[in-house]
């Protein structure tokens, strides 16, 4: 079986889907109609803006998730067995099973990146990667933090943790995981605590948004951040989704219960090879190849 999978924020670069809007027709309305819904080119910064325009949250996610979604939708013969993103990957993946429509799709995906850039604001915050201690021991570490937020944010494969916190917390914790034997903890260039409590303000914005928008039901099953099992459901895709942005990324889980219900392939559909990496180092005996 083949499960193709799609990248979150930080897999985006200079240049990004410039050959696909060039060289296919059909990607190059997709784009354009991306332009007008989003009311700005946001293919002027994808193809020709620079490493740190980029970085914005709210041009970084449309970014990626318009890469996404166009090599899908472009792509002949595409015909997912099952699918899974990496946070804001889920969004592509949802576009790519059929349960969102790609105006839909877009649409939710910008909300919830000003929604995110808000909550950031609001409560100044970041995250850190910690490689090399047990997905236990991090837990563990955060969990004796009362005073400051820090809560596990991104499973990515055993051995690397993602943590989200207060700033304080962070650089508390990080020095906790180096005593405890992390051979790194390293503070993210991101601009706040993805998928922890600090980013209640956006959830509840994007909670409102998605309950105004219309799911079909999915070609196939999605395997979510939250649940990390085949759904289906559409009020239980819903409530995934929406739970998302406070509750941790488990994609070690999602990809061993894909592979334990049958996907041997994973074709990863979006800029960068990440989850490719990842994939591998979860389960590797996978094949793994990009779009």
């Amino acid at each position: 079986m083949k499960a193709f999978v799609f990248p979150g924020q930080g897999a985006q670069f200079p240049g990004m889907g410039k050959a696909l809007y060039e060289e296919n027709p059909a990607a190059k309305e997709l784009f354009e109609r991306a332009n007008e819904i989003l009311g700005f080119r946001i293919t002027d910064i994808m193809f020709g803006g620079t490493a740190e325009e980029l970085k914005q949250t709210n041009v970084t996610q449309p970014a990626v998730f318009l890469h996404s979604v166009i090599l899908a939708k472009t792509t002949p013969d595409f015909a997912p067995d099952m699918v899974s993103g990496h946070s804001l990957g889920e969004l592509s993946a949802l576009v790519a099973n059929g349960t969102l429509s790609f105006e839909d799709g877009l649409d939710l995906v910008y909300q919830r990146a000003l929604a995110m850039q808000e909550a950031c604001e609001i409560n100044p915050s970041t995250m850190a990667a910690i490689l090399g201690l047990s997905d236990e021991k991090v837990e563990e570490i955060c969990a004796t933090f009362t005073e400051e937020v820090v809560v596990p944010a991104n499973y990515n494969c055993p051995g690397q943790l993602v943590i989200s916190g207060s700033n304080k917390g962070i650089e508390l914790a990080c020095e906790k995981m180096k005593e405890a034997g992390a051979k790194r903890a390293l503070p993210l260039p991101v601009g706040g605590a993805f998928h922890s409590p600090l980013m209640e303000p956006a959830r509840e914005k994007l909670q409102k948004a998605i309950e105004a928008t219309t799911f079909h039901t999915p070609s196939c099953p999605i395997y979510q951040n939250v649940s990390t099992t085949a759904v289906t459901d559409i009020a239980e895709i819903k409530a995934n989704l929406i739970a998302q942005l406070t509750a941790p990324v488990k994609w070690t889980q999602s990809v061993q219960n894909m592979v334990a219900d049958g996907a041997i392939e994973f074709v990863e559909c979006g800029p960068g090879k990440v989850l490719q990496g990842l994939v591998k180092k979860i389960h590797p005996e996978a094949e793994v190849s990009g779009l």
